[in-house]
């Protein structure tokens, strides 16, 4: 069962391996919904994220025998490096199995805290089936990322730490990927405090959890295709569950579109790097009403790579209108190119890339093609600059955008 006793012993235990990561003020995040937001700001630890909390407890709890065997897990990547990290700690061997899409940052550090690494599979439903077959096989003992109590326990210790630093918090907001951090904090902050309200949040093309509280027991899903790949869980695990049942006031979900977004607004308001996943609870924020609330929202993880980071960073850009592209067609002629620059100088415009297509007509006298990638304040000031080059009868046509 999950005590007080296990998780104020796990909380104890966790901090050999832990970084103390203090809640961080968010007077961004605070003007946007009304109340008082905090992040908690898990992608600051050692392995890049939480997961190192229950891992560590969960080895802690083993026998020798048990760690003499040598430990195997599933993961898309943190859990991996969790219990990577854990078992070196311990003097364990440690062997990974991972979906083959896992960031290859996830990969590398992975292996540099001495584990053993398999890629198989495309999800992590199917690394973790083929993780289980090499257990029995082997006879390692299996270490679950999530449908594990002492795992579960070894999370909670997140909601201790809030609840300590913030003892009259009203929301705590939770990625749900398998479960096992929103059951380790959900059912420790009810015994805390019954009146937090504990919200999880998942993708939406990976609502695992949602489709278990509607069906009231586990589900599989077809599909967990989401751009939040530690989240990416097609079923929540079958002994977490009732915890999670019974403490879990509200799950919500998010589009793949508004982690984007989320992103950016981190890194430029708080200077962090927070992967996909760890962004879901920060982009459900204005889905509450948290006008004169205190909200906590988990950053659950940090490890993304930087192909992956750069992607992120364009698309941001390109949806939020501060970087646009656009199609002029302009008589072949001398002064045509200053002129068109000059409307967008005069509005602050700032152009980063030029193409240029005289073959675009045969009539080269009638018309070159000029496409413009530029950058802007926002969908105001963009436009401002499409009314701006109408006026001076160039005929703007939005296309799509490109950085490179």
């Amino acid at each position: 069962m999950l005590t007080l006793d296990k998780f104020e012993q796990a909380s104890e235990i966790v901090k050999k391996v832990t970084i103390p990561t203090k809640l961080v003020y968010s007077e961004y995040l605070s003007q946007q919904t009304g109340g008082k937001i905090y992040l908690k700001p898990e992608n600051m630890q050692y392995t890049g994220a939480y997961k190192v909390r229950g891992a560590y407890y969960k080895i802690s709890t083993m026998t020798e025998e048990e760690r003499d065997r040598g430990l195997i897990t599933a993961s898309a990547g943190n859990h991996a490096q969790g219990v990577a990290y854990a078992a070196q700690k311990f003097g364990c061997k440690a062997t990974i199995v991972m979906p083959t899409v896992t960031p290859l940052i996830k990969v590398n550090r992975t292996k540099n805290y001495g584990a053993e690494v398999i890629l198989h599979g495309d999800v992590y439903d199917d690394a973790s089936s083929y993780a289980l077959k090499l257990a029995e096989e082997k006879g390692y003992t299996f270490v679950h990322p999530f449908d594990d109590l002492d795992i579960a326990t070894g999370q909670g210790s997140i909601a201790m730490e809030i609840v300590q630093e913030l003892p009259t918090v009203d929301y705590i907001l939770v990625p749900v990927g398998g479960g096992g951090l929103i059951t380790g904090v959900s059912t420790l902050a009810k015994m805390l405090n019954p009146k937090i309200k504990v919200v999880g949040v998942e993708p939406a093309a990976a609502a695992s959890m949602t489709a278990a509280l509607q069906a009231g027991e586990p589900v599989t899903l077809e599909s967990a295709n989401t751009i939040a790949d530690g989240t990416a869980v097609k079923r929540v695990g079958e002994k977490i569950f009732p915890y999670a049942k019974e403490n879990i006031d509200q799950i919500l979900t998010v589009e793949d579109d508004e982690l984007i977004g989320a992103f950016l607004d981190l890194v430029e308001n708080h200077k962090m790097v927070v992967e996909n996943s760890g962004l879901l609870a920060v982009s459900a924020l204005k889905q509450l009403d948290l006008k004169g609330k205190k909200a906590v929202a988990i950053l659950s993880g940090g490890n993304m790579d930087v192909i992956t980071m750069s992607s992120i960073v364009q698309h941001g850009l390109i949806q939020r209108d501060r970087i646009f592209s656009v199609s002029v067609l302009l008589p072949d002629k001398a002064g045509e190119l200053v002129r068109v620059a000059t409307t967008i100088a005069n509005e602050n415009g700032n152009v980063i890339k030029l193409e240029h297509n005289q073959f675009v007509s045969t009539n080269r006298n009638a018309a070159v093609e000029l496409r413009i990638t530029m950058e802007a304040f926002g969908t105001e000031h963009k436009h401002q600059i499409l009314n701006a080059l109408e006026a001076e009868g160039f005929r703007p046509r939005e296309i799509g955008a490109k950085l490179y």
